[in-house]
């Protein structure tokens, strides 16, 4: 238990400062930026406590909106996908998600792409519409999260493969 704590305590830390200290400055084409803090969301164990999961995801969000000065708009995208993460899973892996029995690095490739394309995609679409918050500016919002998403996405499964354990 100790050990699960500071390795998802460590997670957390790495994925902040890499937020906030390299991908927060990386404007692609003057407005893309990834946002590779998602996949702590992503691929927490399913077996945990759904309140404690929500109470990390808001911390997670909160902290890259101190560091980014944006007003609460990753919190808010960050506590919504992780609320309505358990349909997109029950969604993606219908009876593994069921029993209780997901484990990430043994689920079916095509699963976890579109598990992760469809909170990717809701979590930017929050965040863009939150932060323009303007409805005449539908356009750049989709635009935003289009782009954005294919990127986060992309970096998303660069780090899984790369850091995924080899057991």
């Amino acid at each position: 238990m100790n050990n699960n704590v500071l390795l998802y305590s460590v997670q957390f830390i790495v994925l902040v400062l890499a937020q906030v200290l390299v991908f927060n400055h990386i404007n692609f084409l003057g407005s893309i930026n990834p946002y590779i803090y998602v996949i702590f969301i992503l691929l927490f164990p399913v077996n945990n406590n759904r309140l404690v999961f929500l109470l990390l995801s808001f911390a997670l969000g909160l902290t890259i909106d101190m560091f980014s000065d944006s007003g609460g708009v990753h919190a808010a995208a960050a506590v919504t996908i992780a609320f309505i993460r358990p349909v997109v899973l029950k969604f993606c892996f219908g009876s593994v998600y069921e029993h209780h029995t997901i484990k990430f690095k043994n689920v079916d490739f095509g699963a976890k792409v579109i598990y992760f394309i469809i909170l990717i995609f809701i979590h930017h679409f929050i965040l863009f519409a939150l932060e323009i918050f303007n409805f005449n500016d539908i356009i750049l919002v989709l635009q935003k999260t289009l782009f954005s998403s294919i990127f986060t996405i992309i970096l998303c499964f660069i780090t899984t493969i790369l850091f995924s354990r080899k057991t």
